[in-house]
């Protein structure tokens, strides 16, 4: 049963990873981490307050610590709040997402259950389980909640994945995608749309290094199309390991964190122009975070400033080191790091804005779900609509 107690070298420009060798020592082994989450120039809008510009160009080149040095934290994010600590034989929190009535949906992956923080109550249920190790959810604009889900883990590392959507009512869960040209997706990580309703989500096997075209387990990024159309938009060795995935306000670009843990391999903030037919074009570098963790998910405000949960308070199997700080990092459409708020334990996963006003960024980290206030409230979209009333009865 589960219980509830509340309470930076970077890559030079012009170079293909593919070109580069990187030599990196061992890291110590201090965290063990279920490894469906991660191996874990702008996009035209301005920044969220005056006087907080200046282009970062690919954020972190200073390296260690200095990336940290003169931000304006305050002006963009309150004091951080513990909401709730899960229990379970299996802990790793994702995916938050929130409902338009303020309850925080999230998922416990190892023990493929999602569960419901009801900020009324200050309790967490399960919402169902059995979930196939859902990860990235976000509710769509009819207040249906669209689901990754990774499937069954495979010997060889891998699974078998879909994108869902389900009624949160009725638990009636529709699979809008489990294929791709006649081969089984690999597991979705994370899932954003735009404003025609196309969903737009990353994939990738959860071996360290799958990248076999034939036997279908390529990281890549996908666009499913209204009537069902799939499109593959990405795939290795263009991205390393597509993790979490954002729209601008205004549908113009879409970012993506590409995170892999190995030696010389990608962990950096992508965007890239995103037009009215839903292809990507003029890719560009906005923020670097090697030689640290990478970002994981990500959130962006009203103003267009994102959100992106990154970083280590511990080294774990992988070349990542702590020059990048766990916590919330700030930065801006112009790839500049504005401000910081540190997360208290190893792995901070995602992030999504919630509450009436979207001032409320609600984190998952490790076992726990917290909240951060925010100046700047989220991104419209962040809000779903409203459940309609219930039908009255006859007579009354």
């Amino acid at each position: 049963m589960t219980s509830f107690s509340e309470k930076a070298a970077f890559r030079p420009r012009g170079l293909s990873r593919r070109t580069l060798l990187y030599v990196a020592g061992a890291t110590a082994v201090n965290a063990t981490v279920f490894g469906c989450s991660d191996d874990d120039d702008g996009g035209g809008q301005g920044d969220s307050t005056a006087g907080a510009g200046g282009q970062g160009g690919v954020g972190g080149q200073g390296g260690g610590g200095d990336r940290y040095v003169g931000l304006e934290t305050d002006r963009y994010l309150g004091q951080l709040e513990t909401l709730a600590t899960v229990e379970d034989s299996k802990v790793f929190l994702e995916g938050p997402a929130v409902a338009a009535d303020g309850k925080v949906y999230f998922n416990n992956i190892p023990v493929s259950k999602t569960l419901v923080y009801d900020p009324a109550t200050r309790q967490v249920s399960t919402l169902r389980e059995n979930t196939h190790a859902a990860n990235g959810m976000l509710f769509d604009r009819q207040g249906a909640l669209l689901i990754c889900e990774g499937g069954a883990l495979t010997g060889d590392g891998t699974g078998v994945g879909r994108v869902v959507r389900l009624d949160v009512p009725t638990l009636a869960e529709t699979v809008l995608v489990d294929a791709y040209q006649g081969r089984e997706l690999q597991p979705p990580n994370d899932l954003t749309f735009d404003d025609q309703g196309r969903i737009y989500f990353s994939s990738r096997p959860n071996a360290t290094d799958a990248t076999d075209e034939a036997a279908g387990t390529v990281n890549a990024v996908y666009r499913l199309d209204p009537g069902g159309a799939l499109t593959r938009l990405l795939a290795w060795p263009d991205v390393d390991k597509p993790n979490g995935i954002a729209t601008s306000p205004d549908y113009r670009t879409l970012y993506l964190i590409d995170a892999h843990g190995g030696a010389g391999m990608a962990r950096e903030l992508l965007a890239f122009d995103l037009a009215p037919d839903g292809s990507l074009s003029n890719r560009r570098t906005l923020y670097t975070f090697y030689p640290g963790r990478s970002g994981d998910g990500m959130a962006v405000d009203a103003l267009g400033n994102l959100y992106v949960a990154a970083g280590l308070h511990n080294t774990r199997n992988t070349s990542e080191t702590l020059d990048t700080r766990p916590g919330i990092h700030v930065i801006s459409p112009a790839g500049k790091l504005l401000a910081f708020r540190e997360t208290p334990v190893d792995v901070v996963t995602n992030c999504r804005f919630g509450g009436a006003d979207l001032k409320a960024l609600y984190i998952t980290c490790n076992n726990l779900l917290l909240r951060l206030p925010t100046v700047n409230p989220g991104k419209a979209d962040y809000l779903p609509p409203a459940a309609p009333p219930a039908a009255r009865r006859p007579g009354r």
